[in-house]
């Protein structure tokens, strides 16, 4: 997946409801922004990852570039959903050179899929304790199907593009947390990514990932409560969604009170709350960590109302909503500052892509 020399990308995140496009340089004192901008997508275009839609995109992706005025060609992006697959599994004590020789057999007892319909990747983690007495090592197993990468690909090519990296969102939003945060090898933290469509948890483990799961829930589900509650139209259940002022009353919106969207939003959250609880209870049976120290929370749904607060209660950890752009630099006179600040979460996966560079492992 990895071509050419060393040269910077546009990170270009494709999600459910947006494309986020990132693009860092050298700062005074690490990166600074260069270009940010979101451009939203029409509901439907991108579901659980996969594209519906490819000539939205394609047309997206263009007007992005083209408001941008991006000059760089070369393009990282990422993928997520149930056509992505990341395992830690025990193999035998094994060198570089077999585990890629021996991984597309050792990998077909943990993939759901036809071992020749997935592009597989896979890093040796190390051993735990007493590992090596029993010739065991810890390796990080990825695998995405070969249908999804393709058509990723084809729209960045369809757009004038070229695709140099394809990442996995959990990583993406890894690579964001340590460039942003101290801390980043202590303990146990959970990097917690709100999605349109797909929420992402990750647990990392003195900052190595240790459980990454795809939940097929996000914030698109607050809006299709409010729609079929409330009997609004989806734009004005966006728009209730985010707190949002309707004006004027409407034969539709005239019955819609606080009360009645606060009641759907916190049911919805409990549902997600309870959701990455479940994904916290399967990591705890399997690890034998003691505790979690903080959660992390980002992506575009991360700032509905009280979401967070219903998270924090459930999982009954600090909890913390991520920006991005926290040790970024970013000129006033090129950016919104406040406008950043706003939609900041949402970035996670893109700054992640931007910060990597053709040739990196």
């Amino acid at each position: 997946m990895l071509f050419n020399k060393n040269k910077d990308v546009i990170g270009l995140d494709i999600g459910s409801s947006s494309i986020k496009l990132v693009e860092l340089a050298a700062g005074k004192n690490g990166y600074r922004l260069k270009h940010f901008r979101i451009m939203p997508l029409p509901p439907e275009a991108i579901v659980d990852g996969s594209i519906m839609d490819s000539g939205v995109v394609v047309d997206s992706i263009r007007e992005l570039i083209s408001l941008e005025e991006v000059k760089t060609k070369n393009v990282a992006i990422s993928v997520c959903g149930h056509s992505v697959i990341v395992k830690k599994i025990k193999l035998p004590l094994m060198t570089e050179d077999e585990l890629e020789e021996s991984i597309q057999w050792e990998a077909e007892q943990y993939i759901p899929f036809d071992i020749s319909d997935v592009n597989l990747d896979v890093e040796i983690l190390g051993m735990d304790e007493g590992e090596e007495d029993v010739g065991e090592m810890e390796v990080l197993l990825v695998a995405a199907k070969k249908d999804m990468i393709h058509d990723h690909t084809s729209v960045l090519e369809e757009a004038g593009l070229k695709p140099q990296i394809v990442d996995i969102d959990a990583f993406c939003i890894e690579n964001m947390f340590e460039e942003n945060y101290s801390g980043f090898n202590e303990g146990v933290v959970v990097l917690v990514n709100i999605g349109s469509n797909i929420t992402n948890v990750n647990v990392l483990e003195g900052g190595v990932s240790a459980f990454t799961r795809d939940i097929s829930i996000g914030g698109s589900q607050f809006t299709e409560e409010i729609q079929k509650q409330l009997n609004v139209s989806y734009d004005e259940a966006e728009a209730l969604k985010i707190g949002g002022d309707l004006g004027a009353p409407t034969e539709t919106t005239e019955a819609v009170i606080p009360q009645e969207v606060g009641s759907i939003i916190r049911s919805v959250s409990e549902g997600i709350a309870a959701e990455i609880q479940r994904s916290l209870d399967f990591y705890s049976a399997t690890s034998n960590e003691e505790k979690i120290n903080k959660l992390y929370l980002m992506g575009g749904s991360s700032r509905i109302p009280g979401l967070p607060a219903v998270i924090e209660g459930k999982i009954g950890v600090p909890s913390e909503i991520v920006n991005p752009f926290n040790n970024i630099e970013i000129d006033e006179r090129d950016f919104n500052i406040s406008h950043i600040s706003e939609v900041a979460p949402a970035a996670a996966v893109a700054v992640g892509l931007a910060l990597r560079k053709i040739g990196d492992s």
